[in-house]
């Protein structure tokens, strides 16, 4: 049973920030990973990829102020979000490209 499990989700006023984590019970060396989210009423979209070489990917409303980044000995891939604003508020899910995603993690941006 493959489980991805993100963490570090929560409340933020707008411009903190927040560092999301998701640990996968399975090898990711091999596989890109990517996060996605989702804000009520709104379709799931993609944040930001990274490849299995470390090339990084950003959706447009993001660029500058998200870092994704993977730690394959941990089987880990993190988001750093910066200057965090209501907008982004969603369920962020973290992707496995071998075919699993997580559960999700709330992330509320509001003063």
């Amino acid at each position: 049973h493959v489980q991805l499990v993100e963490s570090g989700g929560g409340l933020v006023q707008p411009g903190g920030s927040l560092r999301l984590s998701c640990v996968a019970s399975v090898s990711i060396f091999r596989y890109a990973m990517r996060w996605y989210r989702q804000a009520p009423g709104k379709e799931r979209e993609l944040v930001a990829r990274i490849s299995s070489g470390g090339t990084t990917n950003y959706a447009d409303s993001v660029k500058g102020r998200f870092t994704i980044s993977r730690d394959n000995a941990k089987n880990t891939v993190y988001l750093q979000m910066n200057s965090l604003q209501p907008e982004d508020t969603a369920v962020y899910y973290c992707m496995h490209t071998g075919g699993y995603w997580g559960q999700g993690t709330q992330v509320t941006v509001s003063s």
